[in-house]
């Protein structure tokens, strides 16, 4: 009976500490979000942001009752940034084990993987990480994502140039000054839609296999069981 009481009491007092509670009494969900990668996050000139997590957020914070305040978190301080500032972080965020350190994920939304981009005419070229992996091929990554940590944990003989720009990035490509970007199969799709000339190379069967999910307080349970039966609804319909 009393180690019944006590696991009671101590589960009132999680829900009790919950970031769910929280939200709700400040009136605000913070989010942050790179902003530099779509279609899921993208920072406007005018200040606000457009994409499909941009939309789900949006719709969670309804959901709660509140507004939304974005908090703007470049790849390499995405995990100090969202521990320091945030409830939730949104924008294409891989799932990974190094960041799971750090938070929780919510169940993911999207299953994804890591794909080649090029210039078409090279596409034949850039089939698999042995293709890519020669002296004399440059690899172009934006910093501190799961983009980078991939090139540099499979290519040791091509050149690998780190580009801050995420927005612009593949134009590099088009420009000549890169081959090749490793990147989330569903934004070498979007890519090669935006910009004629740029192939996405197998992205139905990526290099890597990858989820998405959106990053959230480590050890509240109680908010990420909201956020998953939210996200479950979503999708649902």
């Amino acid at each position: 009976v009393v180690f019944i009481a006590t696991v009671f009491a101590a589960s009132t007092v999680q829900a009790e500490e919950s970031r769910l509670d929280a939200i709700q009494k400040s009136g605000a969900l913070r989010v942050c979000t790179p902003g530099d990668y779509q279609p899921f996050s993208l920072a406007k000139p005018d200040g606000t942001y457009e994409g499909i997590d941009v939309d789900l957020v949006q719709s969670m914070a309804k959901a709660l009752g509140v507004k939304v305040e974005f908090v703007k978190s470049p790849w390499p301080q995405l995990m100090d940034t969202f521990v320091e500032k945030c409830d939730v972080g949104v924008g294409g965020i891989s799932v990974t084990l190094d960041r799971q350190k750090g938070a929780f994920f919510s169940s993911a939304y999207m299953v994804n993987g890591k794909a080649p981009i090029t210039k078409c005419e090279n596409v034949a070229k850039f089939q698999s990480v042995a293709d890519i992996d020669k002296p004399g091929v440059t690899v172009i990554e934006n910093p501190g994502g799961s983009n980078e940590r991939f090139a540099r944990a499979n290519f040791k003989q091509a050149k690998i140039v780190i580009f801050e720009d995420n927005t612009v990035i593949f134009d590099e490509i088009l420009k000549g000054n890169a081959d090749v970007m490793i990147s989330e199969s569903v934004e070498t799709l979007v890519q090669q839609k935006q910009r004629p000339g740029l192939c996405a190379v197998n992205p139905d069967k990526p290099l890597q296999y990858g989820e998405m999910g959106y990053l959230l307080p480590r050890g509240d349970g109680v908010f990420k069981a909201w956020v998953d039966q939210f996200m479950h609804l979503a999708k649902a319909t």
